[in-house]
């Protein structure tokens, strides 16, 4: 870009010029016998056309040459730092109207999309992760920082309260496929998701939770699937130490995080999960609990409670407490895993 076409270097070079002209015309007038205070005074009532009367006649050749080089410098100057100043304000006004217009032409043809209700980490990654899968989405947030980054990062962002049902309707909420509200209150997350699922009775809600007692507040007001980041942290954690080998061969290599996200791409998903003493599942055939689990998901592999690791164990393996079972599902049905770890 030119410095023509940069309201911000035309600015800044207007300010350099008139730095440059005002001192070296206050040098010229001290040269002639000024001193400083009426020197700069005169630079001051001449650079800005003031036209007040001179302190000092100006009537040798030495002070008419450098008054006559000071009013067309210095008027020069000011005429162009003051459209400098005029093209910054106004090119900026013009830009955020049409930066505004065009976004709200982008989310009016919106269809089947994603509404991601905060900004924070959990949305942060969650806008990277749906633009790397080349979905539709959009984001709410209250946060004028967080919402600059956002647009910053290319995505569609409406700055305000996701709480606010007008601004839900603003996202296209009755056109939405998908709502994911991740703030990390649980009460908005829960206000928010009444209000989506009052305005849209089909829109698939996915809501966060904090606290393990608000995913059954959330699932009554109308959610459709709860996360508890807190919850899965700590199961990756157990996970980790307990079933170290499997839990290596599913996220270890990069080799093997390629193959986890291939997977996501196929709509699957790998879980690694501890049989409980006296669960519902321990005990039993791997054939007899995929039959019951009705097509949730295939158990994969068996890590053994002694260290050893069975592969593609037969169908009538048996499932003893203790045992780390590798399951393979469709995203968002392993929750019948859970069942391996109900006393």
């Amino acid at each position: 870009m030119s410095i023509r076409q940069s309201p911000a270097r035309n600015l800044i070079g207007g300010l350099i010029f008139l730095a440059v002209v005002a001192p070296l015309g206050v040098l010229g007038y001290l040269a002639c016998g000024w001193n400083f205070s009426d020197a700069l005074y005169m630079v001051v009532i001449t650079i800005f056309t003031v036209g007040y009367d001179e302190v000092r006649p100006i009537d040798t050749p030495e002070l008419r040459a450098v008054t006559i080089a000071l009013v067309i410098l210095g008027c020069t100057g000011i005429i162009y730092l003051t459209g400098a100043l005029v093209q910054f304000f106004t090119l900026s006004q013009i830009q955020q109207a049409l930066g505004i217009k065009r976004m709200n032409n982008e989310i009016g043809r919106l269809r089947d999309h994603v509404i991601v209700c905060g900004f924070g980490r959990i949305g942060n990654m969650l806008s990277r992760e749906l633009k790397a899968g080349k979905a539709k989405f959009i984001v709410i947030e209250r946060s004028e920082a967080r919402v600059a980054e956002a647009r910053d990062l290319g995505y569609l962002c409406i700055h305000g309260e996701a709480t606010d049902e007008g601004l839900l309707k603003t996202a296209g909420i009755d056109r939405a496929a998908i709502l994911a509200t991740v703030l990390p209150d649980d009460a908005a997350n829960v206000f928010i998701t009444l209000s989506a699922r009052s305005l849209n009775k089909t829109v698939r809600i996915i809501a966060r939770g904090e606290l393990p007692t608000t995913e059954g507040k959330l699932l009554h007001a109308g959610a459709n699937e709860v996360v508890l980041p807190a919850h899965i942290g700590a199961e990756r954690i157990a996970e980790l130490i307990l079933f170290q080998a499997s839990s290596s061969l599913i996220r270890g290599s990069d080799k093997a995080k390629d193959f986890e996200h291939d997977l996501h791409g196929l709509g699957l998903e790998l879980e690694v999960v501890a049989a409980a003493e006296g669960g519902a599942f321990t005990g039993l055939t791997i054939a007899a609990v995929e039959s019951h689990a009705k097509g949730a998901f295939l158990i994969v592999a068996l890590n053994r409670g002694d260290g050893s690791t069975l592969t593609r164990p037969p169908p009538d393996t048996l499932i003893q407490a203790g045992d780390g079972v590798v399951a393979l599902g469709r995203t968002g049905r392993l929750r019948a895993l859970d069942a391996f770890g109900a006393a």
